[in-house]
Parts: structure tokens; sequence; C-alpha cells
């Protein structure tokens, strides 16, 4: 009996271990919710972003390991900037449509809003200080609240 229990337990352990573990401060996005909070793409042509906040956009997946070791940078930093950036997470597997739509064909993948000018796209695992330079100069333009 104590042999099922402490197999019971260390399976429960590396199922908590095994997920990402997220803060408040990031938000799952749907491909409807984008549409409406950042970018209709079905009804605009050029791009304008709908926020008026930057944000980041981690397009993951649930088994992928890169994506796993971003999870933490990217719940930290949304802890840090939570004033001034959004972070939202699109899982590419449920949201197929809205992966289309930026090519993501390996993962992980970042999308960095401004709230004027375009989008950046980056693929792969970046360092966490990379992802601080990325935010402070591209989405903060070296300004600080």
């Amino acid at each position: 009996m104590r042999f099922i229990k402490a197999k019971g337990l260390v399976a429960l352990l590396f199922l908590c271990l095994s997920m990402p573990i997220m803060a408040d401060d990031v938000i799952y996005i749907t491909t409807e919710e984008f549409r409406a909070r950042i970018f209709d793409y079905k009804e605009a042509r050029e791009w304008s972003y709908a926020g008026d906040k930057p944000c980041v956009i981690d397009f993951y997946t649930t088994w992928c390991g890169p994506c796993k070791r971003l999870a933490p940078i990217m719940e930290e930093l949304s802890q840090k900037y939570c004033d001034q950036v959004v972070f939202y997470k699109a899982d590419t597997e449920k949201e197929r449509e809205l992966a289309r739509v930026f090519g993501i064909s390996s993962i992980p993948q970042v999308l960095y809003i401004p709230v004027e000018g375009r989008p950046m796209l980056l693929k792969g695992l970046y360092p966490k200080e990379d992802i601080i330079k990325i935010i402070e100069e591209f989405l903060l333009k070296g300004n600080k609240e």
C-alpha cells in the first residue's frame, strides 16, 4: 500500500513539475481574443494595434522543452513590467489559425508588439537579458514610467 501511495505522489509531483507555471499577469489568448484586443486581420489590410500598452505574445505548445524553459522567464517579466506591457500566451496547437497567420512553424516564437509601429517576431529561446533589452529598447523605447 505504501508503494502505491508513493508511486501516486511521485506521479503527481512529476505532473506538477512538468506543467508550466504562469503568473496571473500572463493571459492565455485565443484567436478571437487576438482579433478583438490586438489586430483584426480579417477586417483590416494594414497593421494597426488595438491596444494601449505594448504587448508580448509567447507562441508555445505544452510539450515543447524550450517553451517550458521560457515560461518562467515570461512569468517573471510579466510581473516586472505589469504596468507597462501586456503578456499573452498562445498555444499553437489550439490556436492553429493564429499560428498560421504569423507563419509559426517552429516554437517558441515571441511576437513583440509596440503601441506604434510594426511588430517583431523572433524565433527560438532567447536569454532573459536579451528579452529585457527587447522590451526596454523596442517596446518601451527606453522610457521608464
